[in-house]
């Protein structure tokens, strides 16, 4: 009797986690998220594109040039009406000598407008493990908050799970007992590996317009010295963006007024009226905006769409999404240039040991492809190659994309919140020709001044078997942070 009773309880309680676990794993996305914005095309002045890099010398001095974040500091000066920011880290972080205090600057300009324009409003929407979900009080949120700043925690239960095996565990027990701000509630949450991991800045532009900013920096002090890509957009489909920033604080519990943030925001057809006879020159670009699952959708579809004699480049913190791994070696057997620059994961993740998943991800697509696709890696000294974009080029035309996703299944599975930028130019477009030039300085070296920004693929190939299929394994399961 005993053992039936225990056969029952154990199938009730396999029952109701198999039950979690496919609900959160296929639940409905919540409002403001998957956004495939308008395609709106835009004058070149428009658009600007931004390379934080840092690099060494053969003897091992710095060569450190940054300008994603003078950038979203000069946004925030010329705003008179709002502000919008979704960042995923902000402040001091890790002990460590940092380049710039990013995230005392940012808190202190947005003060210093708040003060000069009372009446400019400012939403700050942020990533709960700023402050261990409740746990503690970042010292930066705490100063903006006292200023009047709405400050907005995003709700990541509302998100579907990525680490199925413990979030539907975790969904069944330690939520209904560990409250969020105690040590172990923290503690949990944090396994539960999903993050708000865009880096977004939408502003009026002072004159009656938009200005927006994405890209992969957080301001975070320990992250100030690492290499990142971001996109300066004015107008086009930012509307759109801004509608999704607002529906997530909205999901994640912001009960402020909205009016103030869409009073100077044109609306999306007004962007879709202006592109009617508008084809691409040297001096136009094609702009959309792209959040969770959509980067995905729009990557692999260009990624498909190159033929024999077009270039696929990609830069990349992190490389694991099976299908984008796939569609790499499709394209390399179509006889598609394909050359890949990666940070050589050397920091240790969560579950995961240094050098996955990238190491044994790019010797598989070396191997599979019988050498055709090159790979190289970015020398780092203790800082993260954290810039992802992704570059399909024909010779009449590039389509990119850049921002905070990661090509991983976290990033690109509607699992995290991410936010991208994709543009479409003539090859003879100068944002085309920068983007191009900033890859090819990367791979060949050719800053001048002997500075070595990357590495032959031998140096960080890793052919284990072992580490391959455990990183197989981390990736489909969920259970690591990359």
């Amino acid at each position: 009797m005993r053992r039936g009773l225990r056969r029952t309880l154990l199938l009730l309680l396999a029952s109701a986690w198999a039950a979690t676990a496919l609900w959160h794993t296929n639940k409905p996305l919540p409002p403001g998220t998957q956004l495939a914005s308008a395609n709106c095309v835009v004058p070149g002045e428009a658009l600007r594109f931004i390379a934080d890099v840092s690099a060494a010398d053969a003897y091992g001095r710095p060569a450190v040039s940054q300008a994603i974040f003078d950038s979203v500091l000069a946004a925030v000066r010329g705003a008179r009406r709002f502000i919008v920011l979704d960042y995923h880290l902000l402040g001091a972080g890790a002990a460590a000598t940092p380049h710039r205090a990013l995230g005392r600057e940012l808190t202190d300009a947005l003060l210093a407008q708040r003060r000069a324009y009372p009446g400019l409003a400012v939403l700050f929407i942020t990533d709960p493990v700023n402050e261990a979900h409740g746990a503690s009080e970042r010292e930066e949120l705490a100063l903006l908050r006292a200023a009047g700043v709405a400050v907005v925690s995003a709700d990541l239960d509302a998100l579907r799970d990525a680490n199925f095996l413990y979030t539907s565990l975790w969904r069944l027990s330690v939520r209904w007992w560990a409250a969020p701000a105690s040590a172990l509630g923290s503690a949990s949450r944090r396994l539960n590996f999903k993050a708000d991991h865009r880096k977004v800045l939408i502003a009026d532009d002072g004159q009656g317009g938009l200005t927006g900013i994405i890209g992969s920096a957080n301001p975070l002090d320990a992250q100030s010295r690492w290499s990142n890509l971001a996109a300066r957009l004015s107008g086009g489909p930012l509307a759109e963006l801004l509608a999704s920033e607002l529906a997530v604080a909205r999901f994640s519990g912001w009960r402020g007024a909205e009016e103030p943030f869409r009073a100077a925001a044109p609306g999306a057809a007004h962007c879709q009226d202006a592109n009617q006879g508008s084809p691409l020159t040297s001096s136009r670009a094609r702009v959309q905006l792209l959040t969770e699952g959509a980067i995905r959708a729009a990557l692999l579809a260009e990624l498909a769409g190159a033929a024999r004699g077009d270039a696929i480049e990609i830069t990349a913190f992190k490389l694991a999404d099976r299908a984008v791994v796939q569609a790499l070696l499709d394209a390399a057997r179509r006889g598609v240039s394909v050359r890949l620059i990666l940070d050589p994961s050397e920091d240790r993740t969560t579950l995961a040991p240094s050098g996955l998943p990238n190491q044994p991800v790019a010797s598989e697509l070396v191997a599979r492809s019988g050498g055709a696709i090159q790979v190289r890696w970015y020398r780092t000294h203790g800082e993260r190659f954290h810039g992802s974009l992704a570059l399909v080029a024909s010779p009449a035309r590039v389509w990119l994309t850049l921002g905070s996703a990661n090509f991983t299944r976290r990033s690109l599975d509607d699992l995290n919140l991410e936010a991208n930028v994709a543009l479409e130019l003539t090859a003879d477009a100068p944002a085309a020709e920068q983007v191009r030039g900033y890859f090819e300085t990367l791979w060949g070296n050719r800053a001048g001044g002997g500075i070595e920004y990357t590495a032959d693929f031998a140096v960080f190939a890793d052919p284990s078997q072992a580490d391959y299929w455990l990183a197989r394994l981390l990736e489909a399961t969920g259970l690591s942070d990359f």
